[in-house]
């Protein structure tokens, strides 16, 4: 494992990279903080309908991540990378400033809407900068799963952070921490060294450029075969956010703290195959290991079935849905980590914001459909719920497996 680690570290030693990948990791800390510091301030306005208000913000995100990236993106597709990295962040920093000063509910989702619509504007452009400065293809790998493992460990260490912090200051200061990370995010972007795209070869109009993407996705096979990846994707992911608390309370009758332990193990079973997905790749290609780790939702969507028609209370059971939690983690991050190698090879320099840009519309728009499934079956009976997202999870990888045999070696020569 240290090998694998000293690996994956390696690309740090690129001065650029590691200033983009710095300003990632303290953005991603802030944006933690302020998911606790949003639940809590929901409280405050609303008491016993905190969790509606968090749910409408969490749909406003989803929102802002499908439809208004793309417009967003192909609006300042023609600008420096740098100039829409910063000013993202600036946006992002103004947004949580003035989370804190909101006394009405409908005022925190106008703010969400626009920090998140920010948000979906950094991210893509992030991602498809980072081939222009690590050319290598397996330095690029490299960063996708050190990406990986930042999302990971934002999830596990952001509330442990804010939990610290909320011992010695109140909820209001986190969104002043969160301001922070998103200014010394825009400082570190400034600092950082980033090609400038060539002059485009043609002029397109606002919604060619607002539609390019999603043309790629349509006509490109491998692309269409990342689109059935996320498909599964979701259906594992949403088994583990949605239900969770169902199984934990429900089932089990257990108190919060085994709720983050849950949501850990998942956090842990990705993280270990982020740490070693540049060797998968090696090994077995891009596809072949995307292909893989859809084998492992399914198994670990077929384990989660079993074990929701026969769950009983023990702590044998509650240990069997640890192992059925890492083993989704595992098999969506073996998905996630490496995608962008094919985002990379279908598109061009011309129109590569915009093809991630759709990737990043696209994979939330399964979720709009996941977590509903979850969440609706789930109230009605988890084994509905469990087997519906299975079925979804079976077909897409079977008719993804047909497809991705046939773009394997043919979009990535190496593989």
């Amino acid at each position: 494992m240290s090998t694998v680690g000293s690996g994956l570290v390696s690309v740090l030693a690129d001065r650029s990279y590691r200033r983009l990948f710095s300003a990632q990791v303290i953005a991603l800390l802030g944006t933690g903080m302020l998911t606790v510091a949003l639940g809590l301030l929901a409280f405050d306005l609303a008491s016993d309908e905190a969790g509606a208000v968090v749910g409408t913000a969490l749909t406003i995100k989803m929102v802002a991540y499908v439809g208004v990236a793309p417009l967003v993106a192909a609006a300042v597709d023609r600008l420096p990378r740098k100039a829409v990295l910063i000013g993202a962040d600036l946006v992002r920093a103004l947004m949580a400033l003035g989370l804190p000063f909101v006394t009405e509910v409908w005022q925190i989702y106008v703010l969400i809407f626009l920090l998140q619509s920010a948000s979906a504007t950094f991210t893509p452009a992030f991602q498809s900068t980072i081939p222009s400065i690590l050319t290598d293809e397996r330095d690029y790998t490299k960063a996708l799963s050190l990406s990986r493992l930042a999302y990971d460990l934002e999830a596990i260490v952001s509330p442990l952070v804010a939990a610290a912090l909320l011992t010695v200051i109140s909820y209001s200061n986190l969104f002043a921490a969160t301001v922070g990370g998103f200014l010394l995010s825009a400082a570190l972007v400034f600092a950082t060294a980033i090609p400038a795209r060539s002059a485009p070869a043609q002029t397109r109009s606002f919604w060619e450029r607002t539609t390019e993407g999603v043309r790629v996705f349509v006509r490109t096979r491998s692309l269409r075969f990342l689109m059935l990846m996320n498909v599964v994707v979701a259906a594992g992911t949403a088994v583990v956010l949605v239900n969770s608390v169902v199984y934990i309370k429900g089932v089990f009758a257990l108190d919060d703290s085994a709720l983050a332990l849950a949501y850990g193990a998942y956090g842990v079973g990705s993280l270990l195959v982020a740490l070693n997905t540049p060797r998968i790749v090696d090994a077995v290609g891009v596809t072949r290991a995307m292909l893989l780790g859809a084998g492992v939702v399914v198994a670990g969507l077929t384990g989660a079935l079993v074990f929701t028609l026969v769950a009983t209370n023990g702590d044998g059971a509650w240990a069997v849905l640890l192992v059925v939690w890492a083993v989704l983690g595992a098999g969506t991050s073996l998905i996630n980590t490496p995608s962008a190698r094919l985002l990379l090879a279908a598109s061009t320099e011309d129109n590569r914001a915009l093809v991630y840009t759709a990737q990043f519309s696209l994979s939330h728009a399964c979720f709009l459909i996941s977590y509903p499934i979850a969440g609706w079956l789930g109230a009605w009976t988890l084994v509905a719920a469990v087997s519906a997202l299975l079925g979804v999870a079976v077909l897409a990888a079977l008719i993804g497996g047909r497809l991705g045999e046939r773009v394997h070696k043919a979009v990535l020569p190496e593989d």
